[in-house]
């Protein structure tokens, strides 16, 4: 009676480790790996801190006419992939949104931090451009 009272327990235990486990992992995997050009941009990542809002930074080349509110909400395999170069780039904060502008290219929209809250991928999706 005693053990099956324990194994329930024991069980979610394990699991939540083993799951825990492999999350970091994966995040330790895809924080360490590539050109070393995520993690530079990384650096660059303001994050979020009440009342305290961070100066504007622009770094790239945003698409030529843009304007905040343009485009079209996109989802499926081409807004994932645009989203995925936007997070390798300048990770840290949550992607609410890919946007499919009038010249083909992406903006990702990134909440969370301070900046960047816009981040422009091509259709190659190459970034291109954040601010």
């Amino acid at each position: 009676m005693f053990s099956r009272k324990l194994t329930r327990p024991i069980a979610v235990v394990a699991t939540a480790i083993a799951v825990g486990g492999g999350a970091y992992g994966i995040f330790a995997a895809t924080s360490s790996s590539g050109s070393g050009t995520a993690s530079a941009a990384t650096a660059k990542v303001i994050p979020f801190h009440r009342g305290k809002p961070s100066a504007s930074n622009v770094v790239g080349q945003g698409p030529q006419g843009w304007s905040p509110g343009s485009g079209t909400i996109v989802r499926g395999t081409a807004a994932n992939k645009a989203e995925a170069a936007a997070v390798a780039a300048y990770a840290g904060g949550t992607v609410n949104r890919v946007v499919l502008l009038s010249n083909g290219d992406y903006n990702v929209h990134i909440i969370g931090v301070n900046w960047p809250h816009h981040v422009f991928v091509n259709k190659d999706f190459k970034v291109i451009g954040a601010e």
